[in-house]
């Protein structure tokens, strides 16, 4: 790992995207809270804070960080869901991993329960999307 001690805490802020492409019966399943294994977005969401929390286990060299806050948000779209993730702590180190982890394990667990319906479903467009903190500065992802 990189020895960060030296280094001021700032805010850090970091928010990510992902998208996971589905059917549109699967789509209409979600919105209808239909799906055998239960709520798919609150799972989502859970499963994406906990990924978030734990990112340092899962990463080899992240630094485990004091996360202030997590958020999941969902977009039902025609074809799929637009997941939006956002990652605050006040520390030495970004949190783009934890936002990063937490889009990406949100798109894993509505793909875990909803593979029963087709077999084709994907997880596309994993991205930072902005962060915030530290001597980079400000970044936003050009569209």
């Amino acid at each position: 790992m990189i020895d960060v001690g030296a280094k001021k805490d700032t805010k850090r802020i970091a928010k990510a995207r992902a998208y996971i492409r589905l059917n549109k019966e699967i789509v209409a399943l979600i919105k209808a809270n239909k799906l055998p294994k239960g709520d798919v977005l609150q799972a989502a969401r859970f499963a994406g804070i906990l990924a978030a929390k734990n990112t340092a286990g899962l990463i080899p060299l992240c630094h485990n960080l004091p996360l202030n806050f997590v958020g999941v948000e969902f977009e039902v779209q025609k074809e799929g869901v637009l997941i939006n993730t956002e990652a605050r702590c006040t520390g030495k180190t970004g949190v783009e991993m934890e936002a990063l982890t937490a889009a990406s394990t949100a798109a894993l667990t509505i793909y875990d329960m909803c593979k029963m319906f087709a077999q084709d479903l994907e997880i596309t467009d994993v991205y930072l999307l902005e962060k915030s903190g530290g001597k980079s500065g400000l970044y936003k992802r050009k569209k």
